[in-house]
């Protein structure tokens, strides 16, 4: 999710120059609406795989989603804990809530990099990563106020859809 990627262009990161405006725009940094679950509950609820070497499958939520960010470690990693002000590099998956459809993923392509908290991807990501560790896998459920916001990105991205990503923390630098 750059800010800036040429040719092919994925849809989510192509968003990022918008991402940035939206998130300069609202969307405070209140950690009470993070909701964090454990390892335990995540694997017991099978949302994706615990293999980080292999795509993960995407399971959107029962019900209607949380107005504050969800993360769920699905998989701990270990070594030194992501932080604002770090170069990561992730593998991701992104599906829409209400869509129930995969909008972009990484696999495929060589993992995305990116300095955490820097506003460089969506406000979501900005917080849901700080503190995973590389070998990590993370389920981010992102509501739009930390995604792409009332105007979301058409055609993939409704407007103020909630986001499901799973997310592999490869490295952190």
């Amino acid at each position: 999710m750059p800010a800036v990627r040429r040719s092919p262009i994925p849809i989510v990161v192509a968003c990022l120059a918008l991402a940035l405006a939206i998130a300069g725009c609202g969307g405070g940094d209140d950690d009470s609406t993070t909701q964090p679950t454990t390892t335990e509950a995540a694997q017991s609820e099978g949302a994706a795989s615990q293999d980080t070497s292999t795509k993960p499958e995407v399971t959107v939520p029962d019900g209607s989603p949380s107005q504050g960010l969800e993360k769920t470690d699905l998989v701990t990693g270990s070594g030194p804990a992501a932080k604002a002000g770090d170069r990561v590099t992730v593998n991701y998956v992104g599906v829409g809530y209400d869509s129930e459809e995969e909008f972009d993923t990484s696999w495929g392509r060589e993992p995305f990099a990116f300095t955490l908290g820097a506003g460089e991807v969506i406000a979501g990501w900005d917080e849901g990563i700080v503190g995973m560790k590389p070998g990590g896998r993370r389920e981010l459920v992102i509501p739009a106020g930390l995604a792409y916001g009332p105007e979301g990105y058409p055609p993939a991205i409704g407007p103020n859809e909630t986001l499901v990503f799973v997310v592999d923390l490869v490295s952190v630098d």
